[in-house]
């Protein structure tokens, strides 16, 4: 990636601004914007969300907003109500209060002296929700947003539920949550205040993982913030960029298809993260790219923008299982809709003999699975540090029910969302389905191309499940993610099935036992022949502002272990993400973290199925007036399950110090509810 430090504008920036609400309180924004803005009005961009300005995001604002600022707009880093530096308290996620205040702002911003009274907001992950949110609550001044590895839909595509499924992101992210929001602001910019900030927020922090699994179907609760309710709420231009290795890539042909102001999308190879710096790699010039688009959209600049394809996506070539890959080959195509012309919807049958194109004589086929199939699923979201990505799916497929072609003949490509129709009956009331689609090398290694997880008793609705009638025979519809996937001749496409799929899902209160029934089952595959409507495109090659100069204190690490009992046969996958510690260059501040799951199941039991969290977060200053100022958070989170009820604890600790100044439980028992 290519450091540029040589801007069209000189730029200054604003450490700290205050910016005050109807209620009083105040919001706190870094804000970098050009130095003659004053005399030459510019446009803004806004960045909204709670990961902390200070220490949170530091790293990756100093490689974007300074570019922009550079050429000729003002960039808001605002921490949210409770966050950071801010006031307050912020008691969930995409609250009705985070967009009253997102709106303040946007109305603030535009009515500064720096300011053409054009506003843009971007943001990756919460902040490409609030995005599209805020967008639809039609501020005036917002024109346009760049929304990246985010959704448009909070229940069917989010950390907390999959096909109706609990995701255990559910409590991953809670416990994540938990330590975030329990960090104190920067007591070089509140003053003394900041103890009593301190402990407002560790009083009033909810444990966000217990309110999410209260809503297990799509009630109002999800339909808020969810702007596929409405798409025609938004007005403002819409930049939908997506990685197909993120868990939220499916939102982007759904913005593109259903959203009815201007929209555009790329979908790259990355996981989560700006796609500047994110991998696997290629990276692409991301700040090139939006630049055109806030050119456009907020300065009226003919930029090209409306004549760009609809969608820019990247054909991921077939690789050997890497769960950590930093590069990923393939290349960039162009259409003018998603998946493009020339798709041939090609339909399998599940046979006893494999995937054929012929149907089969009547047969049954059962899978019933250990519930420790899943162990080479990778995390639902990849973000962290270590190697998150899928691994080699052989040994969990040999606890799945597959399905095999022969060998490919000639290469194909698979490009949108592969779809499984079956003909299925439990021997439960409730119970899961995971299908993952493969991809089997001539060297027998085995890569998951694409899949899903499905809770039976959703095959209707999200909103009005219902219980399974065991034995009763069921017609259900499984849609896999989009994915763009070129297999070569002589590897060979699996369909692999399983009734869990740990650690990801939460297993089902019983072991299931599930009928797949013959000829009315098939796989429905999106196929282009490779070469046919091809349409290549580039893409800028990857740039970035100088980066922050941190000094290490810690450096990071990453472990991840399994370990099975032999007596027993339990399962223990053990994740430690040590982030690092550092000194800022810029402020002095000392930040440090650490982040550790722990995921337990026994084979033949799903109610054995524990998952145990433990954060920490460190806080220093060892020169200038706070000298001596030290904090530590331990928060962890553990959630357990019996048949009828999911079981939840939490505790947050706050150290000032060595000495213990805060300490709060939390213990919830929750009904499950067709779950």
């Amino acid at each position: 990636m290519k450091t540029v430090d040589q801007f069209p504008r000189a730029v200054r920036e604003i450490e700290n601004q205050w910016i005050e609400l109807a209620d009083g309180a105040r919001l706190a924004a870094r804000i970098w914007l050009p130095e003659d803005a004053l005399t030459r009005k510019v446009p803004a961009i806004l960045e909204y969300i709670p990961y902390r300005k200070r220490d949170g995001t530091v790293v990756r604002d100093a490689l974007t907003h300074p570019y922009f600022a550079g050429h000729g707009y003002a960039c808001l880093r605002v921490d949210m109500r409770g966050n950071g530096e801010s006031d307050g308290v912020m008691l969930d996620e995409y609250a009705l209060q985070e967009q009253e205040d997102a709106l303040a702002v946007i109305a603030w911003a535009a009515a500064q002296p720096w300011c053409t009274g054009s506003v843009g907001m971007m943001g990756i992950s919460w902040g490409g929700f609030n995005g599209l949110q805020v967008a639809a609550r039609r501020p005036p001044a917002l024109m346009a947003i760049i929304t990246l590895c985010s959704t448009d839909d909070r229940y069917s595509d989010d950390i907390h539920f999959k096909g109706g499924c609990v995701i255990n992101e559910n409590l991953g992210w809670g416990g994540t949550m938990l330590a975030y929001s329990s960090r104190p602001p920067d007591p070089l910019l509140v003053g003394d205040r900041w103890r009593a900030m301190w402990l407002e927020r560790l009083e009033a922090e909810p444990f966000l993982a217990a309110e999410w699994l209260r809503h297990p179907h799509r009630d109002a609760y999800w339909k808020h913030g969810s702007v596929a309710e409405d798409f025609s709420a938004i007005e403002a231009a819409v930049l939908a960029i997506g990685g197909w290795n993120d868990a939220y890539s499916n939102a982007v042909p759904r913005l593109l298809a259903g959203l009815r102001s201007p929209v555009k999308a790329i979908i790259g190879p990355w996981a989560h993260a700006y796609p500047h710096f994110a991998i696997p790699g290629p990276q692409i010039g991301f700040l090139q790219e939006a630049l055109r688009w806030w050119d456009f959209w907020l300065k009226g600049e003919p930029t090209g923008v409306l004549r760009d394809p609809a969608v820019r996506y990247y054909v991921l070539d077939s690789i050997k299982p890497d769960n950590l890959p930093m590069t990923w080959p393939g290349r960039w195509r162009e259409d003018s809709f998603w998946p493009g012309p020339g798709i041939e919807h090609h339909v399998l049958h599940l046979t006893a003999e494999g995937l054929r194109t012929a149907k089969a004589p009547p047969q049954s086929l059962v899978v019933s699975s250990p519930q420790t199939i899943g162990l080479d699923g990778g995390e639902f979201c990849v973000i962290w540090l270590g190697p998150e990505f899928p691994g080699d799916q052989t040994r969990d497929d040999q606890g799945s029910l597959t399905f095999d072609t022969g060998v490919l003949s000639e290469p194909i490509e698979i490009i949108g969302a592969p779809e499984i129709e079956l003909e299925c009956a439990s021997d439960r009331p409730v119970a899961f389905l995971a299908a993952r689609l493969n991809d089997v090398r001539p060297d027998g290694s085995v890569s998951r191309i694409t899949y899903t997880i499905k809770n039976l008793c959703h095959r209707d609705s999200h909103e009005f499940p219902s219980a399974l009638e065991p034995g009763r025979r069921y017609r259900i519809r499984l849609k896999l993610d989009d994915i763009a996937w070129h297999l070569p001749k002589g590897h060979k496409v699996r369909l692999a099935l399983s009734t869990s799929y740990w650690p990801m899902m939460w297993p089902a209160p019983e072991v299931a036992e599930i009928t797949v029934f013959t000829p009315a089952s098939r796989l429905i595959l999106p196929l282009r022949r490779p070469g046919e409507n091809e349409h290549r495109t580039q893409l800028p090659e990857p740039v970035a502002a100088p980066a922050l100069a941190l000094e290490p204190i810690r450096e990071p690490a990453n472990r991840r272990e399994i370990a099975a009992d032999p007596q027993t046969g339990r399962v223990r996958l053990d994740i430690v993400d040590d982030f690092g510690c550092y000194r800022n260059g810029e402020h002095g501040m000392i930040a440090g973290s650490i982040g550790r799951e722990i995921h337990e199941i026994t084979p033949g039991d799903p109610l054995s199925a524990r998952m145990t969290t433990h954060w920490t977060e460190e806080l220093a200053r060892d020169d200038g007036p706070w000298a001596g100022w030290r904090v530590r958070t331990e928060t962890t989170s553990e959630m357990t399950a019996t048949q009828k009820h999911f079981r939840l604890k939490a505790r947050i600790e706050a150290y000032e110090g060595d000495q213990l100044v805060f300490a709060r439980d939390f213990d919830e028992e929750i009904p499950r509810d067709l779950n």
